[in-house]
């Protein structure tokens, strides 16, 4: 086996021991967040092709499930808890205390997606993480030491929720980690903005559901945006376009056209047609675009649009001041579909639980789940452009490209392998 990949170790347990995990999860099912980030915490996994043994520093030690399988989407949590020995916890309180009194583990994987939860009057689905986090901060604080924590996505459906979370683990001094897997995919063609550039305009594409894949989409701007010179500054305002007013935004310069047309042209090959001519091809009409206008408090302008129906269409161009030519990228996230964007996030993952540091800022997700809650508002409010002073805040930018996907894992991994109903190493003789 290859040695650890991440840069610092140098929170592992002292000799030797293991970091004891506590899984939080809302569902278990094949392809479920459960299912996709837990197998490379069970089972050795490959990172930029090279073979990772999570078992050499974590062992899952616990696991909660708030609501078990159906008919539908068999459950998996019983079968992986006896096949990897994992006790099953009735209480988040339980799994983090491993059925004691105080805090028993030394990081906590919090997944708050899939699931059956009800939806508020905005359409956004009711996952139960500011319960967990509660629940898990309420050990804390009782046991008078906390641990590192991974929430699964965006923190909360509420800006303000979100927020206290985050304020939360800053005042009890414990690494928050949360986000999305798509912008540690391998990026084609390679492509990174010189540190310091100045972004004069970016166009982030996705191709699902408004919220669930809203978000990503978010991410993936922040992800590149957040380097401008200067840093992020915060978002002044957002708005939601869709039907004639996106193209009037198009026409008045408020988005660029040009760079969507160069971003899709990124994932579908130099042969892609210009937008609206795409949109009238099968697989594209009957599907109609929308998207989020945002303005930066330093005059960037930035659209997240959702083209036609993909799973897995993640592309970006941006434009820079002083640079003739724009830069344009696809995030692919190897075979079947996303499930293989989670080993680079379970990659920086435990890097998070090994060093307390996520390697990416908290912030960016904090504002990324800010500028969507907007954009449902502004969509609620007949595409009204939404001020959010609440979003604008600073934060720092880090180097994430260690826990980045080069490409090196799918020369293993091809569209010809077998995917795995289950939990087992994949591409990794005698594991």
């Amino acid at each position: 086996m290859a040695g650890w990949l991440v840069p610092a170790i140098a929170r592992t347990a002292g000799g030797g021991k293991k970091l004891k995990v506590a899984a939080i999860v809302t569902a278990f099912f094949h392809r479920s967040h459960a299912h996709v980030i837990l197998e490379n915490f069970l089972v050795p996994y490959l990172f930029n092709g090279e073979v990772i043994d999570p078992r050499e520093h974590f062992e899952i030690a616990s696991l909660y499930v708030d609501q078990f399988g159906t008919r539908r989407r068999p459950d998996m949590a019983r079968p992986v808890a006896a096949e990897f020995g994992i006790p099953l916890h009735e209480t988040v309180t339980g799994a983090l205390t491993l059925g004691g009194d105080d805090l028993a583990v030394d990081a906590v994987l919090m997944i708050g997606e899939h699931g059956d939860y009800p939806f508020n009057e905005k359409g956004q689905e009711l996952y139960p993480k500011r319960r967990f986090f509660d629940e898990i901060v309420s050990v804390f604080e009782k046991s008078g030491r906390s641990v590192p924590v991974y929430s699964d996505k965006h923190l909360s459906h509420s800006f303000a929720e979100a927020r206290e979370m985050v304020d939360t683990a800053k005042r009890l001094d414990f690494g928050l980690m949360a986000g999305s897997s798509v912008p540690l995919a391998e990026r084609r063609p390679p492509m990174d903005p010189p540190a310091g550039s100045r972004i004069a305009a970016a166009v982030s594409i996705h191709g699902g559901p408004l919220e669930r894949y809203g978000f990503h989409g978010l991410e993936v701007l922040q992800s590149i945006v957040e380097t401008r010179a200067g840093g992020e500054t915060g978002v002044a305002s957002v708005r939601y376009l869709e039907g004639e007013s996106l193209w009037r935004a198009a026409d008045d310069g408020s988005w660029s056209e040009d760079l969507a047309n160069l971003a899709l042209r990124a994932e579908m090959g130099p042969g892609a047609p210009p937008l609206r001519r795409l949109l009238t091809r099968p697989g594209f009409a009957g599907t109609p675009p929308h998207g989020f206008l945002l303005r930066y408090r330093d005059g960037l302008r930035a659209i997240v649009l959702k083209i036609g129906v993909s799973g897995i269409r993640w592309d970006f161009a941006c434009r820079l001041d002083g640079r003739a030519e724009p830069l344009s990228t696809y995030f692919h996230g190897g075979p079947w579909d996303n499930r293989n964007l989670f080993k680079a996030l379970a990659h920086a993952i435990q890097s998070h639980f090994l060093t307390g540091k996520p390697p990416c800022p908290v912030e960016r997700t904090l504002l990324a789940g800010g500028a969507l809650e907007a954009a449902i508002d502004s969509k609620i409010a007949g595409g009204a452009e939404i001020a959010t002073p609440h979003l604008e805040f600073a934060h720092e930018t880090r180097d994430f490209s260690a826990y980045r996907e080069m490409g090196k894992t799918w020369e293993t991994i091809t569209e010809d392998t077998p995917q795995p109903p289950g939990i087992e190493p994949v591409g990794i003789p005698d594991a």
